[in-house]
């Protein structure tokens, strides 16, 4: 996706003159892929950012679910780690049920 460097808007590219255009104030660039599009980007992740996931099996928890390892911290006894995963238990149009199971007691909740 390119877009428009003077008002921001998405820029379409126009094949028969191999330019791209903006559709709001006209502003054009021509295309320098020969009409290919080349889709990039570069996500770099803090170590805090990122996500282990986990083989469930010794976890306890359905097969289905894809569990990982985050940081919220337990209600019961106040650990910070716990494993957590995600089940549409509602409407398919309502957000999916988020369960959490402490590292350290075992202690299992959900946030809808």
């Amino acid at each position: 996706m390119i877009f428009c460097t003077k008002c921001g808007s998405l820029m379409i590219f126009e094949k028969n003159r191999k330019v791209y255009k903006c559709p709001k104030c006209g502003y054009e660039v021509s295309n320098r892929n020969n009409g290919k599009v080349v889709v990039s980007r570069t996500i770099i992740h803090g170590e805090k950012e990122r996500t282990t996931v986990i083989e469930s099996s010794n976890i306890n928890v359905p097969p289905s679910a894809v569990l990982v390892k985050g940081h919220t911290r337990c209600p019961k006894c106040g650990c910070e780690e716990v494993y957590a995963w995600q089940i549409q238990t509602r409407a398919a149009d309502e957000p999916p049920t988020t369960f959490y199971k402490c590292v350290k007691c075992g202690y299992t909740w959900r946030e809808y």
